[in-house]
């Protein structure tokens, strides 16, 4: 082959190699959605209080408050999202579980999943025929202070609280 020959397929080599790079480079640059699994944002700056925002669920966490002379733990939970949402578990330190009591039917009730928390609803713990959690007994929780609890819910996952202690 000639020198002539070479030269000319060696750049045109060189310049489609640079323009494939360049385009790869372009194409790829600009992501902002995250990679990995979306997490919670606790957003509790007050005990008894969190907001849980993930894709399709944005659940709003009030009162929140373990009365330890009952073993209960009174609170709201708003489901201002579109998706339905369980609380299927709410643990307290060293590894202790509470027991979840729904309503019979509907909003509220207790199915393998958890407490059912319908969409633009809110749903009340500890009130009247309403869902209960009771807590077992928590050593070192005193009145005034707070409780950590995890809460464990079907779409949002894991979320940390701390709830507010009272002893009545």
């Amino acid at each position: 082959m000639t020198r002539s020959g070479v030269i000319p397929r060696t750049r045109r080599a060189a310049v489609l190699a640079a323009a494939a790079l360049l385009l790869t480079t372009a194409c790829s640059g600009g992501q902002t959605r995250p990679t990995g699994p979306a997490t919670p944002s606790d957003t509790a700056t007050t005990p008894g209080e969190l907001t849980i925002q993930v894709p399709g669920t944005n659940l709003a966490v009030h009162n929140a408050v373990a009365h330890i002379s009952t073993g209960q733990l009174t609170m709201s939970i708003r489901n201002g999202g579109t998706v339905p949402e369980h609380l299927a578990m709410v643990a307290t330190p060293n590894g202790g579980r509470a027991a979840l009591r729904g309503n019979s039917t509907g909003n509220g009730s207790l199915s393998t999943s958890g407490v059912l928390l319908d969409p633009g609803t809110t749903v009340t713990f500890g009130g009247h025929n309403g869902p209960d959690v009771q807590l077992p007994k928590v050593n070192g929780a005193v009145a005034n202070g707070t409780l950590p609890l995890t809460l464990q819910f079907g779409v949002a996952g894991l979320v940390h609280l701390r709830a507010r202690v009272v002893g009545q």
